[in-house]
């Protein structure tokens, strides 16, 4: 059970109690990712986020700001990504009104000087840098582009190292006015804490001040990009990513697809894992997973492979993708695949920083907030027929994207093999 209260032009809070815990989770969702970023902004919604752990009104230093939490034994961290940046604090119960302080002087009253804004910069071109020398990363920034294109969803979310250098410092700080507002933020709390408790709490973290709408353009008609992009890199691995156009993430059919992806290739009973890694020897990684934007998807597989096994390896996971589509689901296959969701989501919920992220993650996303139970009775209702008809609706040739980073000479002639088995 949860509660929820909009404190009139601050934030939604919404909290769950789970009595007995010993720690305190809060998850403010700041509703600015890279999709809210402007021309001549491109990679602000990461910059601000980084920037806010360099010093606020209460908590002048990066150090300040870390002993604050670390000092009582909690942890702290952030993440921007393209529909919202979220910003999470962990602590024990005692100490849960030094945790919403310092969540609510990250958000609502950091610093953000030029000596800082400087002296950043210089940190997320390497971080930028980072992802590109590691191929894992570059493959699936390529499979990115392949699906959504070079816009706003296609693009890395920190931005190109240009795009950093760039960046001006009066645009970083017209971000934060604009849109790290009090009415645009979400607070979700977990743990042994009474509601009353924890919207006094956000109340006065917080405070209040309406802000700018968050709008962004519609995505673009997916696939959006080309059907191959290839990386070239002396690696004894080939990193390869394969993608499809999905659904939208409160589509009618999200819990059909969250089925299909779990049978297909989430964990190591999956039929990605079973069938390419364990029977074929081709990969020593492979797993499927779900990209869900307000208005748009994907469904994407990615592997390390032996570059000479490039081919064999495509085929197979093209493969296993046919397979959803002209085998129903076998009963025993799919009961297994609903325990395994079900049971991480129960296990889950035990965790007080999951709790408060789950909570806190629909109410700042999604049409609506599921309870456990709702959410077990949802992956229950899945039927195989369900399974099968999205699978014919999404797995089509004309729609698949791929991505490989490999050493050059086993790129040539790559694209051949991205064909669906007849």
């Amino acid at each position: 059970m949860f509660h929820r209260t909009q404190i009139p032009d601050g934030p939604r809070v919404i909290s769950a109690r789970l009595p007995g815990s010993r720690s305190v989770s809060i998850a403010a969702y700041v509703l600015a990712g890279s999709r809210q970023e402007a021309p001549g902004e491109v990679g602000v919604a990461h910059f601000m986020e980084h920037l806010t752990f360099k010093g606020t009104t209460a908590y002048p230093t990066s150090r300040a700001i870390s002993e604050a939490v670390e000092g009582v034994g909690g942890s702290a961290n952030a993440a921007t990504d393209r529909e919202s940046t979220v910003y999470w604090v962990r602590v024990p119960r005692r100490r849960a009104e030094t945790a919403m302080r310092v969540v609510g002087e990250l958000i609502v009253r950091p610093r953000l000087t030029d000596a800082d804004i400087e002296s950043e910069r210089a940190v997320i071109v390497e971080e930028v840098r980072s992802y590109l020398d590691d191929p894992a990363e570059f493959c699936q920034l390529l499979l990115g582009q392949a699906l959504f294109g070079m816009g706003a969803l296609g693009r890395e979310i920190c931005g190109e190292e240009s795009d950093i250098r760039a960046l001006p410092a009066a645009a970083i700080r017209e971000f934060w006015a604009a849109r790290y507002r009090p009415s645009n933020i979400v607070v979700a709390v977990a743990g042994d804490l009474e509601h009353d408790e924890a919207l006094s709490l956000a109340a006065e973290a917080f405070g209040t001040g309406d802000g700018a709408a968050t709008g962004f353009d519609p995505a673009p008609s997916l696939p959006a990009g080309p059907r191959v992009l290839t990386g070239r890199r002396d690696t004894t691995q080939a990193q390869l990513a394969i993608g499809l156009p999905a659904l939208r993430r409160d589509h009618p059919d999200a819990w059909n697809l969250t089925l299909l992806n779990a049978v297909l290739g989430d964990g190591m009973s999956s039929r990605l894992f079973l069938g390419v890694r364990e029977e074929k020897g081709l990969a020593y990684d492979v797993s499927s997973g779900l990209v869900e934007y307000a208005d748009s998807g994907a469904l994407e597989i990615s592997a390390g492979v032996d570059p000479a096994q490039l081919p064999a390896a495509i085929e197979a996971i093209l493969a296993e993708l046919v397979r959803m589509v002209h085998e129903p689901v076998p009963d025993d296959e799919l009961a297994k695949a609903k325990a395994y969701l079900a049971g991480g989501l129960e296990l889950r919920m035990d965790d007080t920083r999951h709790l408060a992220s789950w909570l806190g993650g629909q109410e700042a996303l999604h049409d609506r907030v599921y309870t456990l139970d709702e959410a077990l009775r949802a992956v229950e209702a899945v039927t195989a027929d369900d399974i099968q008809r999205v699978a014919r609706e999404l797995v089509r040739d004309e729609e698949l994207r791929m991505a490989v980073v490999a050493p050059g000479r086993h790129l040539r002639g790559v694209e051949r093999h991205l064909r669906l088995p007849r």
